[in-house]
Formats: C-alpha cells, sequence, structure tokens
C-alpha cells in the first residue's frame, strides 16, 4: 500500500510539473521538486526505520532461541 502511495504522489507531481511547465509558471515547478524531494525524504525515513525494526526484532528472537 505504500509503494502504490508513494508512485501516486509522483504521478500527481509529475503531472503538476508538465502542466506548470507547459504554462510557463517555471518557479512552480522548483517547489513541486523540492516538495516531492522532501515527502520522499519522509517517506525512505519511514521506511527504513521500519526495516531496523524488523531487524532488531529478528535479531531479539535469534538471541532468544539460542
Amino acid at each position: 500500500m505504500d509503494v502504490i502511495r508513494v508512485a501516486g504522489i509522483g504521478l500527481i507531481l509529475a503531472l503538476l510539473h508538465l502542466f506548470f511547465e507547459q504554462t510557463g509558471k517555471k518557479e512552480f515547478t522548483f517547489f513541486l521538486f523540492v516538495f516531492g524531494y522532501l515527502y520522499m525524504t519522509v517517506e525512505m525515513l519511514r521506511f527504513l526505520r521500519y526495516f531496523f525494526e524488523e531487524i532488531t526484532a529478528f535479531f531479539e528472537w535469534l538471541t532468544i532461541s539460542v
């Protein structure tokens, strides 16, 4: 579900970027780029946090079962 949400946001930003390029409002495309970059950074940090929580839980399970 997370991948679909990120892909949807990416598609919306791409379409808005094309729209603003066509209408000549290039300053808005820069803000779209910054917004997209920040959004993807936050999502990647959230995914990494989830990944490391899973790795930590696995190592805890490994040490308990030994």
